[in-house]
């Protein structure tokens, strides 16, 4: 489907209410706003979801969205262990692979020398 990008103004308050459509349908302020214009221009049968699910709403989308509502009922003591123990496996995994490779970034040139220096060896 084209696309065409357009600039409306409207009252904060319509554009309130919008935002907080989208945000409890789980959708972005546009799309909220092209279901609204079609229900308006061809009456509401004329509305019809997109192919596409939502962000977050497949398989994967549920599977980690119940992951992190889990994790979040932890305690911060509890997630930290977990953390850790995920960590140790991690590093276990990478010893039976050989060298590990890693991307490093710095702010500046002299970041890096100091990075340098001490990792020398």
């Amino acid at each position: 489907m084209a696309y065409a990008r357009i600039a409306i103004t409207l009252p904060k308050s319509v554009l309130a209410a919008a935002d907080r459509r989208a945000k409890q349908l789980d959708r972005s302020r546009s799309r909220v706003i092209v279901d609204a214009l079609r229900a308006y221009l061809t009456g509401p049968s004329a509305v019809r979801e997109s192919p596409q699910p939502a962000y977050g709403s497949d398989a994967v989308g549920v599977a980690r969205r119940e992951q992190l509502e889990r994790d979040l009922a932890r305690s911060p003591a509890e997630r930290l262990r977990v953390a850790e123990a995920t960590s140790r496996l991690a590093q276990s995994r990478r010893r039976r692979r050989g060298a590990v490779q890693q991307i490093i970034g710095f702010d500046s040139y002299e970041d890096f020398y100091e990075w340098k220096r001490a990792n020398r060896g």
